[in-house]
């Protein structure tokens, strides 16, 4: 069954060019010119990814990712925002309100395709996770790191022992920082190997997203460490 993208764009043109690309990506699209179109798509269709402008005739994308994370149905869709404001805050605040990346306008069609099936492959990741079961659990498999706790088999978070709300990319992030403390980690290789993304594409999505991840862990923040010039690390013990 083909994937399926909803485009909520405005900009006939740019729609048009995100349809023709993503079909011939093999995804299946549906275009909405305005945020409540937009909106009544995603829930009829439940996409894998919506591709959202920031900017809407009747209301702003962020309002619009905010309808589409309050709702049980939809809340765990890709979010993928297009922006013409290139500005760092106007970035953080996109991923603030729930989308998952972001692009700014103008942009290359072949990186939002690319963006767009990174994106993709992790929500069917997500989906494909068996379901509970009524068999005794198996032993925890918990990584430490001062007081945070990460449990890969429920891939919860806890900071002191309090639930951290870890957005799915911040706990692979995390995840991959704590499997090697003191190690640096390139931004090419978090593109790599958190956002399955290779080659000529923007790495500002890592500093954003590390951004996101340290206010998520609150008192722990300083826990992962930028090492300038070269990427991150989680800081190891006794550093």
């Amino acid at each position: 069954m083909k994937r399926r993208v909803v485009i909520i764009e405005d900009e006939r043109d740019v729609a048009r060019l995100l349809e023709f690309n993503l079909k011939a990506a093999s995804f299946e699209t549906f275009t909405a010119g305005s945020g409540a179109d937009g909106l009544a798509l995603v829930v009829n269709y439940l996409p894998d990814v919506v591709v959202l402008d920031l900017m809407l005739p009747d209301q702003s994308g962020y309002e619009v990712c905010k309808e589409i994370r309050k709702q049980r149905a939809t809340a765990e869709l890709g979010v993928l925002m297009l922006t013409a404001k290139g500005e760092a805050e106007d970035r953080i605040l996109g991923l603030e309100v729930g989308a998952d990346d972001y692009v700014v306008k103008p942009f290359a069609v072949r990186e939002v395709v690319l963006r767009v099936t990174a994106l993709a492959n992790r929500i069917a990741e997500r989906r494909a996770l068996p379901a509970p079961s009524a068999h005794p659990p198996e032993p925890r498999q918990v990584v430490r790191l001062g007081p945070i706790e990460l449990d890969l088999a429920t891939h919860e978070v806890t900071i002191d022992g309090v639930a951290a709300a870890l957005r799915p990319l911040e706990y692979k992030l995390l995840q991959l920082l704590l499997s090697d403390p003191g190690r640096v980690f390139s931004r090419e290789e978090l593109l790599e190997q958190v956002w399955n993304m290779r080659g000529d594409v923007n790495t500002r999505t890592v500093d954003v997203h590390v951004r996101r991840l340290r206010m998520s862990l609150g008192s722990a923040a300083d826990l992962v460490e930028t090492v300038h010039g070269f990427g991150y690390r989680a800081r190891k013990a006794g550093l």
